[in-house]
């Protein structure tokens, strides 16, 4: 009976023309009419160090797991039927207890852990569901050449970790909020047309870019917003660490952001170090953004430097950051 559920399910989709362009090697499902009823059941069923991409077909539902995708796990492509209805979500935050009695820290409070290269998501929501409890993320990102695309990603405080120091990663029309520095790490990172809404008063990013990397953060083409009721006191970003990067280009974004644009995180040795630019921004009624009141040590940048190809440029495989 299963199998001619899932079946169903694929005959279903080519119906609407989706498997026309996808083959699906995994189907996963919370009702049986998959191959496993869970995200983790599906990853661990793929060949380590497969070198070719595997496909996983997540159907729409709450997937309530915590989800670690090892380095073992390479080339992984996760395509939720949904990005409303498709939702992976744990609880953890930094200061849960684990079975040991310790806090699980801000790294242990992920709901999802993506360690292997070449890693992509599709149509799905990610989400750590705590509250606002302090650090609690909701995608941890090591892997290298990680995609995600028509992706969200929700939560409050240190929503989207981007952990890996060697990891280039691209968000592309996605949705991610948060609170404070919801949007946080060493990865040079590339965010093309995403929304990006901060649900209170804080800091957008707190990025740890290492000494000598040529690129952090880039926001190209996003919308940034905001609940309503704040109309001031939200930072672009601090940085996390001395050399942090980060750059919006092309970006629109409302006055609730404050004038001075960035923040130092209470150390002015960080001024020297870390590189804050912007280029071609604009208000919702398509003023440019004025950046006479922006700190001193912010620089204003060229956008044509800021491209995607330019970004995450990576002689192993030049192209992997295009995407259909």
């Amino acid at each position: 009976m299963k199998k001619v559920l899932a079946l169903a399910i694929m005959f279903f989709m080519a119906l609407s023309g989706y498997a026309d362009k996808q083959k699906f090697d995994f189907i996963v499902a919370q009702d049986g009419s998959g191959m496993f009823k869970t995200i983790q059941e599906a990853i661990n069923a793929v060949p380590d160090y497969r070198k070719v991409e595997t496909r996983i077909f997540v159907s729409k539902g709450v997937y309530k797991e915590k989800v670690v995708l090892p380095e073992s796990k390479q080339n992984i492509s996760l395509l939720g039927e949904n990005f409303d209805a498709t939702i992976i979500q744990y609880d953890d935050y930094a200061q849960k207890k684990n079975k040991f009695g310790e806090n699980m820290g801000t790294s242990g409070s992920s709901s999802f852990y993506v360690y292997g290269n070449d890693f992509r998501a599709e149509n799905i929501t990610f989400a750590n569901t705590a509250g606002p409890v302090g650090q609690a993320v909701a995608m941890f990102v090591a892997g290298n050449r990680a995609i995600f695309l028509n992706c969200k990603f929700k939560g409050f405080q240190d929503t989207l970790y981007t952990y890996g120091k060697l990891s280039k990663q691209l968000y592309k029309n996605c949705y991610i909020e948060g609170t404070v520095d919801f949007i946080f790490g060493s990865s040079t990172a590339f965010f093309d047309n995403c929304h990006i809404h901060c649900l209170r008063k804080g800091y957008l990013t707190a990025a740890s870019t290492p000494k000598g990397r040529d690129h952090g953060y880039v926001f190209r083409f996003c919308r940034i917003t905001a609940e309503k009721e704040i109309t001031e006191g939200i930072y672009l970003g601090r940085p996390w660490r001395p050399y942090a990067q980060t750059v919006f280009v092309g970006c629109t974004m409302g006055d609730f952001i404050n004038p001075v644009g960035w923040h130092n995180w209470g150390r002015i040795e960080n001024e020297k170090t870390a590189f804050y630019g912007e280029a071609d921004n604009y208000d919702y009624d398509g003023n440019q953004i004025d950046l006479s009141q922006r700190v001193t040590w912010a620089h204003q940048v060229n956008i044509d430097d800021y491209t995607i190809e330019k970004v995450l440029a990576d002689e192993t495989k030049p192209n992997w950051f295009v995407v259909e």
